[in-house]
């Protein structure tokens, strides 16, 4: 396992992180599973877990909580908060009202007194970033958190909580944890350019791209990953983008099988080579998927495997580009751009 220097904050971090959307009801992990997954990642030299308040409803922080039981100190653990929890209008967003109320809530499922990564899991337009910062900078000199940072932000949007930090004098964001693969490059164009800019440490999501670079997707093979059954409109060939995909992983799997790599190794070593990317957060939802990645823990792809994979994918291409998750919502919303 590799570790690197998350953004300036001085933490090391293994450059595979475990995360842990899929424990419980969304991945139907039992917490005997959840457990043995937690042993074996620590065992293979993981040392940071993510997770979030809406992940199956709160159940997904009480398993990595029971987990991580008697060895918390070992660990970085990370969670997020500002998705809706629950059908209650306030019960969402990053105000202070909420984020003041939500932490509590998530060290509680936790069973911890303070999580290390406090994350804004999506830009919330209705806050400012006074308002959330504040509250921010006065969780952390309380002790519950001791850094915080965002999730899935636009480029201009992590320039400007950057500039309101400094206006207000509050403390910064110092993580971004967007989506990045082989297949959904675009982060390239913007994003991974202002978090070099800004000394920010990277949490990369989706590595392997919804399960499409697991090895589990091939031409002529039916498609029956358990992210397929719930997101069939992701893996429908009929679709363009989908088949664009198709036709990409049939070369990316040339590309592997020259280099003596699987799937999931080529997946992960891409991700993790780029300079501005700290770990690479994997998602098993079993300890049989949790060994195929952590086999990746050590690849370091050549040169040659690079640029044959730009070949396939250009740098800063999103062959799904409507999958992208921090679109303006001026973009998404005909209301927010007409008069």
């Amino acid at each position: 396992m590799q570790y690197r220097t998350l953004g300036r904050t001085g933490v090391q971090v293994s450059s595979l992180a475990l995360g842990a959307m899929n424990f419980g009801e969304i991945g139907r992990t039992t917490q005997d599973e959840a457990t043995a997954i937690v042993d074996a990642a620590l065992e293979g030299g993981i040392n940071i877990i993510d997770t979030a308040d809406m992940y199956s409803g709160g159940e997904s922080e009480e398993m990595v909580g029971k987990a991580i039981a008697g060895r918390r100190d070992d660990i970085v653990l990370a969670t997020k908060a500002s998705m809706p929890m629950g059908d209650e209008r306030n019960h969402q967003g990053s105000s202070r009202r909420w984020l003041v109320t939500e932490l509590d809530n998530s060290l509680r499922r936790l069973g911890v007194d303070h999580v290390d990564l406090y994350q804004i899991h999506r830009w919330d337009p209705s806050t400012s970033d006074e308002e959330t910062l504040s509250a921010l900078t006065d969780l952390q000199r309380a002790g519950k958190i001791r850094y915080f940072g965002s999730s899935t932000f636009p480029a201009y949007r992590l320039v400007q909580a950057q500039w309101a930090a400094r206006e207000y004098h509050l403390s910064r964001y110092v993580t971004e944890q967007p989506s990045y693969s082989i297949l959904q490059r675009g982060i390239e164009t913007h994003v991974l350019p202002v978090t070099e800019q800004y000394g920010l440490g990277v949490l990369v999501w989706s590595p392997l791209a919804s399960g499409w670079l697991s090895g589990a997707i091939r031409e002529g093979q039916e498609i029956t990953t358990s992210r397929s059954a719930f997101m069939p409109e992701r893996f429908d060939t009929a679709i363009p983008s989908n088949r664009a995909r198709l036709d990409a992983v049939e070369r990316l799997a040339e590309v592997a099988d020259e280099a003596g790599l699987t799937m999931i190794q080529l997946a992960l070593g891409f991700v993790t080579a780029h300079p501005a990317v700290t770990s690479a957060l994997i998602g098993p939802r079993t300890p049989d998927h949790l060994h195929a990645q952590l086999a990746a823990a050590d690849t370091v792809l050549s040169a040659d495997v690079l640029d044959a994979i730009d070949t396939i994918v250009a740098p800063g291409t999103d062959l799904a580009a409507h999958e992208k998750y921090d679109t303006p919502p001026a973009l998404l919303d005909p209301s927010l751009r007409r008069r």
